[in-house]
């Protein structure tokens, strides 16, 4: 196989821009300077364009059963999406769905490992804690495992209560593993929930309504008082309010090792998109809050106060008794429709995996909230350090993993279903008008994404095994 050379384009990292061209040799870069000979190398002209490391997405749900359906992109669908918007790499969870950890991810791989069109991790949910479990969470390093996930929500379901919360935290700590919490008050949800249906309240703006955001402020900090405690360090996902973001501001100033996620649908939307009467399109949880929340996590990404943007990607059709077309032929999956009377019978979850670095690169750097390398921080290098991908992945440096993107900062578009590739009926960024999108995505030094062509394969990504005791940003 000839070497790749990549010339004339403006490298972009967390460092800042260079002029320079890039070799490719094999799945990895071989080589970065200014005027490299060409000789024996396929060249690739980014004269006016920008290249910069595949986007690494560290929080996504793939092929997830929920109520009475399942996630409508699987492990090929919304990998390809994510290929399209300029990310090489996803972080995904395996539920708890066995007797045993290691059956769970065996169950998990079998989806995954024969399907995947890009490069996938895995995340742990620890959603129960015998004596069985327990023996099991030091096993995961060995298979490159290093994340577990708890929740304080989903009563009788996913749920561990505080003391169990801290045994994992201490678990985590003595294997270098990094505990991941969702934070919500699960209590309070079920009580407002159950008083919400028995009054009647069944639109989606009571999934929002019964999920007050002070449940979920108290919950951050829970979690990192509980994990100061252990002497672990946290990473809280999908932060959607300002009080949230106080309380990790908090902690850091106090020396805890507190890291946190938002995701983009916590930036452009709120409460009264539910209250529209496609509402149900933006449930997820947590729920979108209020213009004020929106401000204040645009702000954290601005002042470094945030760590990464991830997506929380687990899409549902809209309306899953209309097929669409994919890839040529009909699929239909029940969808949001299931709880057209019933706001706790609609799927939570969004699309996203595709949008994420188009959408943040035109109203994020665009609008000057966030820096380019700001940018390349958020959405790659810093999710492939504090997850245990440095530097193979997240960054352009001889010896990385080749996975590039080469990005037209001046393309306009009007953005939306047929751009974003997911397989579903709704995009939440349909109309948007969006200047600078993806031209070229390479993994590993293959070519997988060419203009509007996919020139990947089903199955062609690669499971990674992550190492423990990665870095605390």
């Amino acid at each position: 196989m000839n070497d790749i050379l990549i010339r004339g384009g403006t490298l972009l990292t967390i460092r800042g821009e260079q002029r320079a061209d890039l070799r490719i040799t094999g799945e990895r870069i071989a080589e970065i300077g200014t005027g490299l000979a060409a000789e024996g190398a396929t060249p690739v002209d980014a004269a006016g364009k920008l290249v910069m490391p595949g986007g690494v997405d560290p929080h996504t749900h793939f092929d997830l059963p929920m109520f009475e359906t399942v996630s409508s992109d699987d492990h090929y669908t919304g990998l390809k999406a994510a290929a399209f918007g300029g990310t090489t790499t996803v972080l995904d969870f395996v539920p708890l769905s066995r007797p045993t950890l290691a059956e769970s991810i065996e169950a998990w791989l079998a989806k995954a490992e024969r399907n995947a069109a890009i490069d996938y991790g895995f995340h742990m949910n620890i959603t129960r804690l015998d004596r069985e479990v327990r023996k099991e969470i030091p096993q995961l390093a060995d298979r490159g495992i290093t994340t577990l996930k708890v929740f304080s929500a989903y009563n009788g379901r996913l749920r561990l209560q505080d003391g169990e919360i801290f045994q994992v935290m201490r678990i985590a700590r003595e294997h270098g593993l990094l505990t991941m919490l969702h934070a919500e008050n699960g209590d309070v949800i079920e009580i407002l929930t159950a008083e919400a249906l028995a009054a009647g309240h069944t639109e989606p703006e009571w999934h929002a309504l019964t999920r007050p955001a002070w449940g979920a402020v108290e919950a951050v900090l829970r979690g990192i008082a509980l994990a100061e405690q252990a002497g672990a360090p946290l990473y809280v996902v999908h932060l959607n309010t300002a009080g949230e973001l106080d309380q990790i501001r908090y902690g850091r100033a106090r020396g805890a090792r507190v890291m946190a996620e938002t995701c983009p649908q916590y930036l452009f939307f709120n409460l009264q998109h539910l209250k529209r009467p496609d509402g149900a399109k933006w449930i997820c949880s947590p729920p979108v809050r209020n213009e004020q929340d929106n401000a204040a996590l645009w702000a954290g990404l601005t002042n470094g106060s945030l760590q990464t943007v991830g997506t929380d990607h687990c899409p549902f059709f809209y309306d899953g008794r209309r097929s669409i077309e994919y890839e040529g032929a009909p699929v239909a999956i029940p969808g949001k429709e299931l709880g057209a009377r019933d706001f706790t019978k609609i799927p939570n979850g969004l699309p996203g995996v595709g949008d994420r670095l188009p959408i943040l690169w035109t109203f994020g750097v665009g609008q000057g909230h966030i820096t380019p390398a700001q940018f390349v921080a958020l959405t790659s290098t810093n999710p492939a350090k504090i997850f245990g991908m440095y530097p193979q992945k997240g960054e352009l440096l001889p010896g990385s993993d080749a996975d590039l993107v080469i990005w037209d900062p001046a393309r306009r578009l009007t953005y939306g279903l047929a751009h974003s590739q997911h397989r579903t009926d709704y995009n939440l960024y349909e109309g948007c008008e969006l200047k600078g999108f993806p031209e070229k995505v390479f993994l590993r030094g293959s070519l997988i994404v060419d203009g509007e062509q996919w020139v990947g394969k089903r199955g062609g990504g690669r499971f990674l095994k992550r190492v423990p005791g990665a870095e605390v940003l």
